[in-house]
């Protein structure tokens, strides 16, 4: 029994040898193939660092000869030529490419290239649906700025088209050139200026013509805005939007939150100001900004802002007659916005609410039924203030609701034409005291980030005992390249 249970034991090991030897070759044949697919990823690897690295030097040098070459231009000689870059590896797939070109051709390329700005234009157009006449328009207590308040004509209305130009003009500065087109066929700057780009320490400075960094919306060009019109505080305070001629500067501080602090002086010109054909510095803000995230999905930016100016015979037609207002005006503004995205990703949901609140005081002399026989003047002072709080959410990807209040206060004006029995308020109708105000609701959809299409409705008490229900169908399209938004 035991000589056979050997036999056994031995005829099954001949069996089983063939079976574990060829386990044994399959795993060793898995583990070299592990092996080569590390030693391609290593490789593959090591590719793309070299061909980083040789990006950056060919960066480099086609910087140094950019330099080189605007040196030429400004001292009419001839720029000496650069050295040809290496040949550049591409990550992938994993093979060197040809040689750069001649030195020279490369580098008066990059020269020309230099001063071709991207260029970009924004379409917009409205269909209005208005209760009341739109001429008729007018906010009840507060000086008209000029024309620019107010829902615009009934019907289909082009709306402002924007034409933007910018580049880089060398490594110290950049530019940038709007153009703002009405339904009118009229065309105006909307901005010009220049901006450095190399200051260190967080400094920046801008020089032309701006939309200005006071308040959160006025910084923003019309058609990033959540809904078709500005707010009622920004069409009584500023005239829509305040754009100075003159210059900025902002620091950045080197901390890890946003904190922000800038001062601007410009012309003077601009609403709540007019021209005063002076010298120097007609008006002067300055503004400063925090920010912070709160958790991994929730952001805010809060900040504070005051514009100090002046106006010289700033002319508004009254009941047929002109009068106009000479003095200083002073704004203070408090904004603040809260930003909400599921773990920072707004694609799919995210959350807005935004508000500002605007405080002006004026005082000066109040010039009433200019160039008549029924002319007069005295004393002119007003306290006045208004804010505006709306929210949006983004419920799809393409789609999002918002709601707005705007909310106007007259508040308290002491006339002196009124105070002394010269005039009563029945001659001065506009500045009677009321507090408009404004309801909105909106819906839009954006198939992409280059198109909108946008219905609101707003209930308008900028008068008293007048109601206007208003209906807007609003497009919005951008064209070519087009910078980064704004927080």
């Amino acid at each position: 029994m035991l000589k056979h249970s050997v036999i056994a034991a031995a005829l099954s090991a001949a069996v089983a040898a063939p079976q574990v030897y060829a386990a044994d070759k399959k795993e060793q044949k898995e583990l070299a193939e592990i092996r080569a697919e590390i030693r391609q990823m290593k490789q593959a690897y090591e590719a793309r660092l070299q061909a980083m690295e040789q990006r950056l030097q060919q960066a480099q040098t086609d910087s140094a000869a950019a330099k080189a070459q605007l040196a030429a231009i400004g001292s009419g000689t001839p720029a000496a030529a650069p050295v040809a870059a290496a040949p550049a590896v591409a990550a992938a797939p994993y093979v060197e490419t040809p040689a750069a070109p001649v030195a020279a051709a490369a580098n008066a390329n990059t020269a020309s290239n230099l001063f071709n700005p991207n260029i970009s234009m924004i379409l917009g157009g409205t269909l209005q649906n208005l209760k009341q006449d739109p001429g008729q328009y007018r906010l009840q207590g507060f000086a008209p700025s000029g024309g620019e308040t107010g829902p615009g004509k009934r019907g289909f209305s082009l709306g402002e088209s924007e034409l933007t130009m910018a580049a880089n003009i060398d490594p110290q500065f950049a530019g940038q050139l709007t153009f703002s087109l009405s339904g009118e066929n009229e065309v105006s700057v909307e901005e010009a200026f220049i901006q450095t780009r190399a200051m260190t320490n967080g400094l920046n400075i801008k020089a032309g013509r701006f939309l200005s960094s006071i308040g959160y919306l006025n910084g923003q060009h019309a058609h990033t805005w959540d809904f078709v019109d500005a707010p009622l505080a920004y069409q009584a305070f500023l005239g829509g939007q305040y754009k100075p001629d003159g210059v900025q500067a902002k620091w950045l501080a080197p901390l890890d939150q946003f904190v922000e602090i800038g001062a601007e002086a410009g012309s003077g010109s601009a609403f709540p100001g007019n021209d005063r054909n002076k010298n120097g510095a007609g008006a002067v803000s300055v503004f400063a900004h925090i920010g912070d995230d709160i958790g991994a999905s929730s952001s805010y930016r809060a900040g504070v802002s005051y514009l100090h100016t002046g106006a010289e015979k700033r002319a508004y037609e009254d009941d047929g007659l002109t009068n106009n207002f000479s003095g200083k005006s002073n704004t203070w503004i408090a904004d603040a916005i809260y930003k909400w995205a599921p773990n920072g990703n707004p694609v799919n949901t995210n959350f807005k609410l935004q508000g500002e609140y605007f405080r002006r005081k004026e005082t000066g002399t109040l010039n009433y039924a200019v160039d008549t026989d029924a002319a007069a003047s005295g004393d002119y002072r007003s306290v006045q203030s208004g804010w505006y709080l709306q929210g949006v959410y983004q419920f799809m990807p393409t789609w999002r609701v918002g709601l707005r209040y705007d909310r106007l206060s007259s508040g308290s004006q002491r006339i002196g034409l009124i105070d002394n029995g010269t005039l009563a308020w029945a001659n001065l109708p506009i500045l009677e005291a009321y507090n408009p105000s404004r309801s909105n609701f909106m819906i839009d959809y954006s198939p992409s980030e280059f198109s909108r299409l946008r219905l609101q409705l707003a209930r308008d008490k900028s008068r008293p005992g007048v109601t206007d229900n208003q209906i807007f169908l609003q497009y919005i399209m951008s064209l070519g390249t087009h910078a980064a938004h704004a927080f």
